[in-house]
């Protein structure tokens, strides 16, 4: 990097800093005037003063809520599914919401609106610039900062009068009792089996009710778990994740949004649904005594959604508490102090491994020894295939690299050996017999698997042709070969 580059990052690294710094001053600023709104408050004093009182004096106000609120939830008290009631249940109720993303930013805006009285977040990640077109509370400005932070930050400003808890950490087995048994209702806002898991088990265990939401691509689906709370073995209790989803998806299937890609309103809709899901159910008194409820089993359902179909929701009727539940059947072992100890490995449960690990080293190239082989010697015939996905395919490729996607490998014909006839048509007529053939995916998982089939196909001439991948993918290509390449 040229003197002239350098210094213009460094002014922009100083810039970003003093930016977090006075956004921070002015969370500290906001909480301060909000302490010391609510301690006038509490002695019985009004910002506004009455020109029949003499200065100081408290103002006789007889009404459960104050002043401010009246005007600020008008349009919510005037429901009959809220009320007066529903509000002072609002106001009275502690959520927590596990994930600061794409379905916590708009379920927290949503409950900070509605007057919660007290709402946890935890999250231990940090406002990259590719969260933003989808986590809508944050900002550009605040990339880097944590996003609890941000989060925090953006719900203060729409209510000041919630009490916010930012918990700067993920969730674990170690420390999800002391967090999540400070609270009434939890919202799972997670993206990954193993926090689902974890934050069924640990509300199962506390008897915590759990609105639990997920998407992908344009797809999204909701269910409320755990619905009426009951102890383990309670028959009239709500079903918990593991009664719905006893094993988990092979580790294999699951893809994330940087794999699979994740279109920003799936996720403000079904975020949205499970602010409303925690509306309803605050507002009815979960957890209370209230007449307005009935103390019969809630049906459990799973509604799903689909931005593409022709009928965009669809509940399916779900079963209730299954009997053999590893976490809240009768027989079940399943103890605050097992799962502390750490001796359940949800990662492990999960199917999760490390990264693909499958060929030799000198199978492999480095992204530096590829595009020498493109600048040194330019006319050396040879293969490049790029096993991403159209998509990404699209937005960025190295010169000279032809698109076959993983998926469409996936489903060729298996038995393919090397002879002329079976020659997969991915492999160009003209390529000599002995011209390598590199293949690159995204990260340097999914190009190992291949290069492992082509091999399997004969493709590499017992030897006598060199088949190997190019390690780190794209994003090494991008990291130390051209710093332009859009990658996502």
């Amino acid at each position: 990097m040229d003197p002239i580059s350098n210094k213009a990052e460094q002014l922009r690294d100083k810039i970003a800093q003093a930016e977090r710094e006075l956004q921070d001053l002015r969370r500290q600023l906001a909480e301060l005037e909000s302490s010391t709104r609510d301690a006038n408050t509490e002695q019985g004093f009004d910002s506004v003063a009455d020109p029949n009182q003499s200065a100081g004096t408290p103002l006789d106000w007889k009404w459960p809520l104050k002043e401010e609120e009246y005007s600020r939830y008008g349009r919510q008290l005037i429901l009959p599914t809220v009320g007066i009631k529903g509000q002072l249940n609002l106001k009275s109720s502690a959520v927590l919401i596990v994930g600061a993303g794409g379905l916590g930013c708009p379920a927290a805006a949503y409950l900070a609106g509605a007057g919660v009285g007290t709402l946890g977040v935890v999250d231990g990640d940090t406002v990259e610039i590719s969260n933003l077109h989808r986590q809508i509370a944050h900002s550009t400005s605040r990339v880097g900062m944590t996003k609890v932070d941000s989060l925090v930050e953006y719900c203060h400003g729409l209510n000041p009068e919630v009490t916010y808890i930012p918990h700067r950490e993920h969730l674990t087995p170690q420390n999800a009792e002391s967090i999540v048994s400070k609270y009434d209702l939890v919202l799972d806002c997670t993206d990954h089996p193993t926090s689902r898991y974890l934050i069924s088990d640990i509300c199962v265990l506390l008897r915590k009710t759990l609105v639990s939401a997920s998407a992908l691509r344009t797809d999204g689906q909701l269910i409320v778990l755990n619905n009426p709370p009951a102890a383990q073995g309670a028959t009239d209790g709500g079903p918990c994740y593991r009664c719905v989803f006893p094993k988990p998806p092979p580790a294999d299937s699951v893809v994330s949004c940087g794999e699979g890609g994740i279109l920003g309103p799936i996720v403000g809709v079904m975020g949205v649904l499970q602010a409303l899901e925690a509306i309803k159910l605050i507002a009815a008194g979960i957890g209370k005594e209230a007449s307005s409820i009935s103390k019969e089993p809630a049906n459990p359902s799973l509604l799903l959604f689909s931005a593409t179909s022709a009928t965009p929701f669809r509940s399916i009727r779900m079963r209730s508490r299954r009997p053999n539940c590893f976490a809240c059947s009768s027989d079940s072992a399943l103890t605050l102090k097992e799962l502390k100890s750490g001796s359940l490995d949800y990662v492990q449960f999960c199917g999760v491994t490390s990264p693909v690990n499958v060929l030799k080293p000198e199978e492999r190239i480095t992204v530096t020894e590829y595009n020498d082989i493109l600048a040194k010697q330019p006319d050396k015939k040879h293969l490049l295939l790029d096993v991403r996905e159209r998509e990404h395919f699209n937005i960025g490729s190295i010169p000279g690299a032809i698109n076959v996607p993983f998926s469409s490998l996936q489903s060729r014909n298996k038995s393919t050996t090397n002879n002329d006839s079976s020659r997969p048509e991915y492999i160009p007529e003209s390529l000599p017999a002995d011209a390598p053939i590199y293949v690159v995916c995204r990260v340097g998982n999914d190009s190992q698997l291949v290069t492992q089939r082509l091999k399997e196909m004969g493709l590499d001439r017992d030897g006598a042709r060199f088949v190997g991948d190019i390690k780190g993918g794209m994003l090494a290509w991008k990291h130390e070969v051209d710093k332009t390449m859009p990658f996502t």
